[in-house]
């Protein structure tokens, strides 16, 4: 009861105190006043928890900017940010960590908001105690990603931790000091690390591992020091998981740093030649034939392939053989010599082997027959001894070609878009050939840029993501809202085709995220899903009773716009929904394709009859009667008829596209940082980030982003977005928009306007 009073007496002044005006020095006085009111350490500690979340939810809310604005930004903001910065000063080391936690975490990309809660960190690093050494390191480590700089002065205290009795926080401390680092101290730190991490769990050195990725992405001129370094691990005893991410780490260096591929597949193809963990070496062998052809001399490679071919498990053996295939599709100087290697293999004991050798020959054969390759002369350039291909790119009728011709998608895509055929009525039964391009779209989520739990970093501190701040304030929101989630949720068109009536319109193009029409905390809970088809849109309605009392009978959403592009030509109403139940009604939409699609708002209302029942017995106590219930406004936009679908090569889509209906527009949106705008443009856009440019850096003021998305119709549609934010003003999209169409370009470009 302390506690409770405590903290509603401190809150209620604080509220009041909102309105009172400007920051100024009362407002502090009134933090250092109000803080000595709670005399528990446990009840003060949630009270900043509380805080703590009102400062994010002023951020997620735009009420305040993600800079040094937010400690001041609104009344609230001022009142919360001087109570936490008071709370750095109390007597109880718990209270004053939780208040620099708190600051530290806030949403912010100024180093002035967290400046204030460093002296406090500074000396819970020294501590005599374990816990508050492990829980500051630990907010160092992820706050060492967005302000480096400030981290960095903790460097002496976090060197002197490596050698910490508990194994935990001397990699923590390992991992801080990669990510404050710089080229001089690289060095120095990798020989800590090469005494320490022989001597620490799996686990921990995995971490290690992927600090060490994130500091060679920074200094990328000392990837041979990185590369060299963990190479070693992977000739030394360990576990599948930390090798798998050494190799992992090597690939992705290899990708944002092409330089590293020669001397990280020449480490690779060492670690093939006595690794016990066959899949480890048949991924090795994958990753050696998609690199190895784009490298200067790709035959120095071949011998270590067809090593494999020879000393090694059938499965390995398999996975060389295809390799070798790769070297010689790609590399006409090779070819003859791999044909003659392949020919040694052709009577292999195991019969995926033969046949895969088989197929290979033939393959080759036939590529050399149509474009046989012709050694250069002498007068040509000296480096054509290396193998590579020399000559004009093979025909795309050429089987070589074919084979080394990327998918569409991704594999998990193609098997979730088999998966949504097989659940399209008749289409098991059709005489129709089953291709890429009879497969229905299934979009690939995108991943959440303006996640702060990921601009935070690591594996390691997800456990102080907002779950943990405010605790059981957020209460039953996740819990609710899941509830909301289409019960197909891996297909949300699947629902459709179980009702004959939504069944006979066609197959789906795309479905909708859910859309809320009420707030989770009203009677009658009501989410929208819109279902796209060629020339119907249905929309779901999921409809929840949370009246203990009442069950809800013959259940509708009437509409009504102003629009002359939808006509509702169909409803189906959900015959009962007892208390606690989810259900769904539909209405039937047909769009007149002779008018351009534009966007289109409903007003909507929910009608139902309500049947009073007893709560204990679930017996009727009364007659039915009618009753409305006014929903939010339903909107359908341009965005809900681009499906996310992604390309494998953004480069090569975007050239063979063309410019013949590029469209160029140039914008000035309303958003306060670069990765804000570029949340803002891919959900008004509709589309999915390729090529990994979904990943901005907080401090970056230019970013340059690809998109790539296909219409309605089956049109491909790709964007090139350039966001930057000059001074402090708005950020400037300059955005370049390729379709196969110029109508559909168009259609892309008044997305954003």
């Amino acid at each position: 009861s302390g506690m409770s009073s405590g903290m509603s007496s401190g809150m209620s002044s604080g509220m009041n105190n909102n309105h009172n005006g400007s920051r100024s020095s009362e407002g502090a006085s009134y933090a250092s006043r109000n803080v000595p009111k709670l005399t528990s350490p446990l009840a003060i500690v949630c009270l900043i928890r509380y805080t703590a979340k009102l400062l994010h939810e002023e951020v997620i809310e735009g009420r305040a900017a993600p800079d040094a604005s937010i400690m001041d930004a609104t009344d609230l903001c001022t009142v919360a940010y001087d109570f936490l910065t008071a709370c750095l000063r109390h007597e109880s080391e718990m209270v004053a960590f939780e208040a620099a936690k708190s600051i530290a975490m806030l949403p912010t990309q100024s180093p002035e908001v967290v400046l204030p809660a460093m002296s406090v960190l500074q000396l819970s690093l020294s501590s005599m105690r374990p816990t508050s050494r492990l829980a500051t390191v630990k907010l160092l480590s992820g706050l060492a990603i967005l302000h480096p700089n400030l981290v960095a002065r903790f460097n002496e205290g976090l060197e002197a931790l490596i050698g910490d009795s508990n194994r935990l926080i001397g990699t923590l401390a390992i991992m801080t000091l990669l990510k404050t680092g710089n080229e001089s101290s690289m060095d120095r730190l990798l020989k800590s690390i090469s005494k320490f991490i022989s001597v620490i769990a799996e686990e921990y050195k995995i971490m290690v591992v992927s600090s060490l990725e994130r500091l060679c992405l920074t200094y990328p001129s000392k990837f041979p020091v990185v590369i060299g370094f963990i190479s070693k691990f992977l000739r030394d005893e360990g576990g599948f998981e930390f090798k798998r991410t050494i190799i992992r780490t090597m690939e992705s260096l290899m990708e944002k740093i092409p330089e590293t591929r020669e001397i990280a597949l020449l480490y690779l193809c060492e670690f093939i030649e006595d690794c016990e963990f066959v899949a480890l070496s048949t991924h090795v062998l994958h990753v050696i034939g998609n690199v190895g052809i784009q490298t200067i001399c790709a035959a120095r490679y071949v011998r270590f392939v067809y090593n494999r071919c020879i000393l090694d498990t059938a499965m390995i053996r398999a996975a060389a053989i295809s390799t070798l295939l790769k070297f010689g599709a790609h590399c006409p100087a090779l070819r003859i010599s791999i044909i003659a290697l392949l020919k040694q293999c052709a009577m292999d004991t195991d019969d995926e082997v033969r046949d895969r050798v088989m197929m290979a020959i033939y393959i080759l054969d036939e590529a050399e027959r149509k474009n046989p390759y012709i050694p250069p002369s002498e007068s040509d350039d000296d480096n054509h001894h290396d193998g590579n291909n020399n000559q004009a790119p093979l025909s795309e009728d050429n089987p070589a070609a074919l084979y080394l011709a990327k998918m569409p998608f991704s594999f998990d895509n193609l098997m979730q878009r088999l998966q949504a055929y097989k659940a399209i009525p008749g289409a098991m039964e059709s005489d129709e050939p089953l291709d890429f391009s009879t497969l229905p779209f299934v979009e690939e989520k995108p991943r959440d840029i303006m996640s702060h739990s990921t601009i935070m970093g690591d594996e390691i501190i997800q456990a102080q993501s907002q779950d943990h701040i405010g605790g059981c304030l957020s209460g039953d929101t996740h819990q609710l809202s899941s509830e909301f989630q289409s019960p197909h949720s891996h297909d949300p068109a699947a629902v459709i085709y179980a009702i004959p009536e939504l069944a006979s319109l066609g197959r789906v193009f795309r479905s909708s995220k859910s859309t809320a029409l009420t707030e989770t905390e009203t009677e009658y809970v009501v989410h929208c899903i819109k279902h796209i088809f060629d020339t119907h849109v249905v929309l779901q309605f999921i409809v929840q009773n949370t009246i203990e009392d009442q069950r809800l009978g013959n259940v509708s959403v009437t509409m009504e716009t102003e629009s002359e592009l939808f006509d509702c030509i169909g409803e189906i109403p959900c015959e009962a929904i007892a208390y606690g139940a989810t259900a769904s009604c539909f209405a039937i939409l047909e769009r007149d394709k002779e008018q351009p699609l534009a966007p289109a708002a409903f007003a909507c209302e929910l009608k139902f009859s309500v049947v009073q029942v007893d709560r204990v017995t679930g017996e009727d106590e009364g007659e039915a009667y009618e009753e409305e219930y006014p929903l939010e406004n339903l909107e359908i936009f341009l965005s809900d008829f681009l499906a996310k679908t992604s390309t494998m090569d953004f480069r090569k889509s975007w050239e063979s596209i063309g410019n013949a209906h590029e469209m160029l527009q140039k914008f000035a949106l309303n958003e306060k940082s670069i990765s804000s705008a570029a949340s803002a443009v891919i959900e008004c856009v509709g589309m999915v980030t390729c090529d990994g440019t979904d990943n901005i850096n907080p401090a970056s003021k230019q970013h340059m982003m690809h998109l790539s998305g296909t219409f309605l119709g089956d049109v491909k549609v790709l964007a090139r977005c350039q966001l930057s934010r000059p001074g402090n003003g708005a950020v400037i999209l300059k955005m370049a928009i390729r379709g196969e169409s110029q109508a559909v370009s168009q259609l892309v470009a008044d997305c954003i306007g």
